[in-house]
């Protein structure tokens, strides 16, 4: 019998003990989790025969709180029991297919012999509880099988740093409890893992393999000294997925003082936030708030305005509508802007602001002058905010007078003559309550019609007492759009030269409520300066997923809205579609704008694609050489040159198809807009089982989507085809990230149709990088 047959017999012993132990522990704590179950339904449902009560005296209602809070502490106890029990069972489920993937043999200094540690998604101890079985992948010794290979090595702990030689370095494909492939390796994770786990099919859900973390991807994971993490990674780098690893991580460290809850993600759009929602469970860790930056918007902007997505802003920019629009985006995004802003809100600290009259059935009971008199009163050492603060208790204090005055009006014996029986009824017996309590006799006439105006009154002043603690007695929009007319010699001083178009452009959609993508920043920015804005203290950690479409100004104004909080950014500067991106940018590459207390981690790696893919893509972007593909071998991407509509819808339906045979479960027809994809989608329904994907789309299920290439970011699929990769539909320049951005989510295959003459970025790719046809 040979040494590795010999070693794969002991390895899989283990796995058979670690596997028989899991299973003890399954079976001991279900028959724990079933009585406990019982216990928790029995206390259910005789809690009330089992609390002590009595009414009669003082002491008797103290004694019966106390009675009911001790059975519900005990209720409340014994279903956190069974809680905690339910999660270790799962944790247990996850580990029995695959106990562990990864081993370490380690020879720390000062000691007698080597340990053999065993790394998996969760710890495991033995059967006394005493030794670990199994090391979870987060914890300070595990980082040893990312970081090291064999030889001198050391990590991290509470109490220091431990030093030593790592011996062996093993790892492992377990399933169903079976070793599939065992085998050594050296600095890096192994090709041979890799290339079996990466060459599987494309899931709609991404998997969360931590068995295959590479050293750089470690580093993100276990960083804890930087505010700010800035992570540039190329296309398929891993980058996503080393994030919400990190996540899992922090949660594991910090246990006791850090939960899901302090954590926000923002990523690109609904359809992204699906496809990760399974990476944190399956690591044992609940998912943190998912968010996308409109979602986000929506959350924080009045619904008086109509607020339009990125998407439909990049829909227009691709589609060349309303130049003067576009032609401000650059400016409406930028820290030029927002500095414009801050000095015009620096004037209307002194004087300027709009407000609006206090109106009660077509009378002003305050009108927007005394309102503004009273405001500029104020200290103006005192900031807008708690100004607008002191204003609204002024306004309440005042309303509450008039409101008094109210009750002797006409118009309140009208509305009581409309009360229905009950309201007279409800008021009679409160009185009467009120009197047997007082022991009072006399008539009540006179003091039911007093509570009676009362509350009509009351009823009426509430919604303007509400509208005023809202601030709706500001008028925000047309204080902003003072903006765009004001003749200050401070403020047009700062204006850029194309500002008449500028304003025309903001005025007109804000006249209409419109808010476009490139506006919501600005004016929530302006409002938050007014009115202050909604704390996100319990927010501790951020993190913005394709940061390179984030403007300046909206990266800008997170990091005030979330001060306290630290921040992880991801992106890809050859991924940038919008027109703006300049801080993004700059701090991506490490230029000019990058800001202090951040840290820069550079993924050149790609792990999606094949190589072929890789090397194609590649000579796409600048500095494309930069980029390393990983060593999985597959096709050449195809290029068919069709003449006619007709020709390239045949042609699609033809690969599509052969694509299907071939065993791929994850097909994308990918097109520049919306619309194309709209007209791709109706011209192939009728030929193929196929799902249009748009802004709205939250999930989707294996087979064959047709969608706009900026909603595919961040997903992959088995097979790619290019829609129409023709000079006609991407010739400009500004479309070039776009269309790398389109093939780079190709795991294992990519073609491009295009209908005439192929676009100048394919002509430029040298001709050993592709198969070419022609229909």
């Amino acid at each position: 019998m040979s040494e590795t047959h010999l070693e794969w017999q002991k390895e899989q012993e283990r796995v058979d003990f670690v596997h028989s132990q899991i299973k003890k522990k399954q079976n001991k704590l279900k028959q724990h989790a079933a009585s406990l179950k019982q216990g928790i339904i029995g206390l259910r449902e005789t809690f009330w025969e089992d609390v002590t009560v009595n009414l009669e005296e003082q002491d008797d209602v103290i004694e019966t709180q106390a009675s009911i809070k001790q059975q519900a502490e005990l209720l409340s106890e014994r279903e956190r029991s069974h809680g905690l029990l339910y999660e270790n069972l799962k944790k247990l489920t996850r580990l029995e297919d695959s106990p562990y993937f990864g081993r370490i043999d380690f020879f720390e200094q000062n000691e007698t012999a080597s340990d053999s540690i065993y790394i998996g998604i969760a710890s495991l101890l033995d059967e006394q509880e005493e030794n670990f079985l199994i090391y979870d992948w987060r914890a300070p010794i595990s980082s040893l099988y990312y970081d090291y290979p064999p030889g001198p090595a050391h990590y991290e702990t509470m109490d220091g740093t431990i030093s030593g030689d790592l011996e062996l370095k093993r790892q492992f494909i377990i399933k169903k409890a079976q070793i599939k492939g065992l085998f050594d390796t050296g600095i890096t994770i192994g090709d041979r893992l890799l290339q079996e786990i990466l060459g599987n099919q494309a899931n709609t859900k991404m998997k969360s393999i931590v068995a295959t973390i590479q050293k750089e991807q470690n580093q993100i994971i276990r960083n804890e000294k930087s505010k700010i993490l800035v992570v540039q990674g190329v296309a398929g780098s891993g980058k996503t997925s080393a994030a919400l690893q990190r996540v899992a991580y922090l949660l594991y460290t910090h246990r006791e003082t850090l939960n899901s809850q302090n954590m926000m993600l923002f990523s690109p759009n609904p359809l992204f936030n699906s496809y990760i929602s399974t990476v944190l469970p399956e690591l044992g860790e609940e998912n943190m708030k998912q968010t996308t930056y409109k979602q986000f918007m929506e959350s924080l902007i009045s619904t008086a305005f109509e607020l339009e997505d990125p998407f439909m802003q990049m829909e227009a920019f691709l589609g060349g509508e309303n130049q003067d629009r576009i032609s401000v985006i650059p400016y409406k995004s930028s820290l030029e802007f927002k500095n414009l802003i801050q000095i015009y809100l620096s004037i209307l600290s002194t004087n300027g602001l709009m407000f609006r009259n206090i109106g009660f059935r077509g009378q002003i009971l305050i009108s927007a002058e005394e309102i503004h008199n009273y405001f500029y009163q104020l200290d103006q050492q005192i900031s807008i905010p708690n100004r607008m603060r002191l204003t609204a208790e002024w306004l309440l204090k005042e309303i509450s007078i008039i409101e008094k005055q109210e009750r002797d009006e006409d118009w309140v014996i009208e509305e009581m003559q409309l009360l229905e029986k009950e309201d007279f009824l409800e008021v009679h017996n409160e009185l009467q309550q009120k009197n047997r309590r007082l022991k009072e006799t006399f008539d009540d006439g006179e003091q039911e019609e007093r509570i009676l105006r009362k509350k009509i009154v009351q009823q009426h002043f509430k919604p303007l007492k509400k509208r005023v603690k809202r601030y709706g007695f500001v008028n925000i929009l047309e204080s902003y759009l003072r903006l765009f007319t004001t003749q200050d010699p401070s403020i047009m001083k700062h204006q850029p030269r194309h500002w008449d178009t500028v304003s025309k452009v903001t005025q007109e959609a804000l006249a209409d409520k419109k808010l476009f993508w490139e506006d919501a920043t600005p004016f929530l920015f302006f409002r938050d300066k007014l009115i202050g804005r909604k704390s996100f203290a319990h927010i501790r950690h951020i993190f913005i997923d394709e940061f390179q479409d984030y403007s300046p100004f909206q990266f800008d104004y997170l990091k005030e809205l979330f001060r306290g909080a630290r921040m992880t950014l991801l992106g890809d500067l050859n991924q940038a579609i919008y027109p703006h991106s300049e801080v993004s940018q700059s701090l991506l590459s490490g230029k000019e704008g990058s800001l202090e207390d951040e840290e820069r981690i550079i993924l050149t790696r790609s792990y999606r694609s094949t190589r072929q893919i890789v090397e194609f893509t590649r000579t796409l972007v600048q500095q494309g050489e930069l980029i390393i593909p990983f060593n999985r071998e597959g096709e050449k991407p195809e290029i068919i040159k069709v003449i006619t509509k007709e020709d390239q819808y045949k042609r699609i339906v033809t690969t599509v198809k052969e694509l299907i045979s071939k065993g791929y479960e994850t097909i994308a027809l990918i097109c520049k807009t919306i619309g194309e994809s709209e007209e791709a989608y109706e011209r192939l329904r009728f030929s193929l089982d196929i799902q249009l994907m748009n802004q709205t789309t939250t999930s989707y299920s294996k087979g064959v989507v047709v969608l706009p290439a900026y909603l595919a970011k961040g997903i992959e699929f088995d097979s790619v085809v290019i829609h129409d990769a023709s000079q006609e539909v991407y010739r400009h320049e500004s479309e070039r990230n776009l269309f790398y951005t389109a093939c780079t989510r190709a795991m294992h295959t990519l073609t491009l149709i295009t209908v005439g003459d192929e676009s100048t970025f394919i002509k430029k790719i040298p001709s050993d990088k592709y198969q070419f046809k022609k229909m």
